[in-house]
């Protein structure tokens, strides 16, 4: 009996590189494993951190194989289910941040676990649901499981025109927090209708002269601006950070190797004595798929609580001056990549 492989394009790296351009490659179409669904990808969104895992930057932290196909948000329909899936058919149309070593949205076709996919939002387009899982989830994730934002708290929100920034205004303000973010003069109209509610022109004012008793920051920039964002909170209020670096709580969470831990724990140590210096508490956010939360976020985008912001959608033979377009840091919102 002969097998015939079905074949699909896909963009790859062989090696990690800063300047290398993805290649277009022809590979096998991934098999289904038990628990997985096959999905026909029709939108993927670029993120920073495929730009940074193109480079190298997480190679410690996760043992990617090569050929690897980058690409953490895809949006599709499902053609076929492994044996013990029980939540999804074949034909729904699906989104979701794929797991860690299991990602590959810049391709046209992706196995995906059953608990990392949630049904697409009925009100959205491919291209906006493939914008939001991974900038959503980051956000559920900090506000939800790692601050436990109240209503009436206050929160910052670095970087309000971003990706994360754009979906976490909405968040914040759906539980009830004041919101304050940073922008450029020419973004500042587009966060105030987010929901923000003090915008600061980082390139003309300091957030810190301004800012005062913050109950949570969420921060998303380098080790200067976070350290300055610790002096803008309360005692005992939380800093959670997106960018860095990692804490001994996420070493522990992903059993990584005694040497791992003690290379984390020289790295997070000066910002664990200046957290006890300000009497606030500090804590690593590298957020994780989950089917279950992009479920009740599809919730909340069906009900208008939270809008996609999309700033480009690039056709899928252009997904190198996608990444490059995002890595300047220039999108606002979301850039999403237009697979069929």
């Amino acid at each position: 009996k002969q097998i015939y492989k079905f074949y699909m394009k896909a963009y790859t790296i062989n090696k990690y590189s800063k300047d290398a351009s993805l290649q277009l490659s022809e590979l096998a179409r991934p098999d289904v494993k038990e628990n997985e669904v096959l999905v026909e990808i029709h939108a993927a969104s670029v993120n920073q951190i495929d730009g940074k895992l193109k480079s190298g930057e997480f190679k410690l932290l996760l043992p990617y194989k090569f050929p690897l196909i980058l690409g953490h948000d895809v949006a599709g329909v499902v053609t076929k289910i492994g044996s013990k899936v029980t939540k999804f058919k074949v034909g729904d149309e699906i989104y979701a941040r794929p797991r860690d070593l299991h990602i590959g949205a810049f391709a046209e076709y992706i196995a995906i676990h059953e608990n990392d996919v949630a049904l697409k939002p009925k009100n959205l387009t491919m291209e906006e649901a493939a914008s939001i899982p991974l900038v959503a989830l980051t956000a559920w994730q900090a506000f939800y499981d790692k601050a436990k934002l109240q209503k009436g708290q206050k929160v910052f929100i670095q970087a309000g025109s971003g990706g994360v920034g754009t979906i976490a205004i909405q968040l914040a303000k759906h539980l009830g927090a004041t919101v304050a973010t940073t922008a450029s003069a020419a973004n500042i109209e587009m966060v105030k209708n987010l929901g923000a509610d003090i915008v600061i022109d980082y390139k003309k004012d300091d957030f810190e002269t301004i800012l005062k008793d913050y109950d949570v920051v969420l921060n998303s920039q380098d080790t200067q601006t976070l350290e300055k964002s610790m002096r803008i909170l309360k005692p005992h209020g939380k800093v959670i950070s997106i960018s860095g670096p990692p804490d001994m709580a996420y070493a522990k969470e992903n059993g990584l190797s005694w040497f791992m831990k003690m290379a984390i724990y020289f790295l997070s140590y000066k910002v664990n004595r200046l957290a006890k210096k300000h009497h606030v508490d500090y804590a690593f956010l590298f957020m994780t798929a989950n089917g279950q939360q992009l479920t009740s976020i599809t919730r909340l985008i069906e009900a208008g609580k939270i809008v996609p912001v999309i700033d480009r959608v690039f056709p899928f033979v252009q997904t190198n001056e996608a990444l490059t377009y995002v890595m300047s840091g220039r999108a606002k919102g979301k850039v999403v990549i237009k697979v069929r």
